[in-house]
């Protein structure tokens, strides 16, 4: 399994990194384009559709993000559609943990179906048109979803259940604690000060997404990475929800030793535009 894992991972470092640092941002929408399109054959399957159906919502979902490319709306200034979707995802995400999973199926199946694909298509909007800011301000927010992941998983290891007596969401997803997240809010906050002070050493073309919440005040940049790295929390554990609510360990097998591209990217759904929300509100 480690094996496989380690492959898998050096594949997709092999063409994400060329894609991510070269000198334009089409190779790295091209990237994002089918990943995106993957996940959402994936989500298709999770909420019970046939092969058929989810291979055509996985095409659908791809012509949804390249009709967008073509339309220009790359090009333009989306804050209505980071407000609103970072809105949909702190109110709905909040309605589903409350019903945790016996709630998923109430939900009707075409609302279901609709708000995950649109959560993919707001994803890949606010993933290229961070990269076309730049790769720093790109950079900046991957990284904090990464870092609080990592830091949320090793604490939750050393520290789980020693302070708190009690899981996160037992019923979601057992093996997280509450000491995991504060672990996680723990490395993004330290991340996020080393950031701004490697900026402000540096001076980079492009700003990261600290430094620019910081020029507006620390108070701002403490709250808005403890936000993001919240809102990170909220999209693996929907996800998490869903996967128990279908009965599937992951969301498919298409990165063998890592699972599906849902499970890779479920956390950087919500924090994507919120994060684009937090730069230029």
């Amino acid at each position: 399994m480690l094996k496989q894992r380690i492959i898998t991972a050096v594949v997709l470092l092999a063409i994400l990194l060329p894609a991510l640092f070269y000198s334009t941002y089409v190779p790295f929408a091209c990237v994002m384009l089918a990943l995106i399109a993957a996940a959402a054959w994936e989500w298709g399957r999770l909420n019970g559709y046939g092969s058929g159906l989810s291979l055509f919502l996985g095409a659908e979902t791809l012509a949804l993000c390249a009709l967008s490319w073509w339309l220009g709306l790359l090009n333009l200034q989306l804050l209505p559609v980071w407000i609103g979707a970072s809105a949909a995802w702190l109110v709905g995400g909040a309605l589903l943990l409350r019903a945790a999973v016996p709630g998923w199926p109430r939900v009707p199946r075409g609302i279901r179906l609709v708000g995950g694909l649109l959560a993919l298509w707001v994803a890949w909007l606010a993933a290229v048109q961070a990269r076309m800011v730049g790769i720093n301000f790109l950079l900046s927010i991957l990284v904090l979803v990464w870092v609080a992941d990592v830091f949320a998983y090793f604490t939750g290891r050393a520290f789980g259940l020693r302070f708190t007596r009690s899981k996160l969401a037992p019923t979601i997803s057992p093996g997280k604690s509450w000491e995991g997240v504060w672990g996680g809010v723990a490395g993004v906050l330290v991340l996020a000060v080393a950031w701004v002070a490697a900026d402000d050493a540096i001076a980079p073309a492009v700003a990261s997404l600290y430094t620019r919440l910081e020029n507006r005040g620390w108070w701002l940049l403490l709250a808005g990475v403890v936000f993001l790295a919240a809102m990170s929390v909220v999209g693996d554990l929907i996800e998490s929800l869903v996967k128990r609510s279908a009965g599937a360990k992951d969301s498919s097998n298409l990165l063998p030793g890592h699972g599906g591209v849902l499970d890779r990217v479920d956390a950087l759904l919500p924090a994507l535009p919120i994060a684009m929300m937090l730069a230029y509100l």
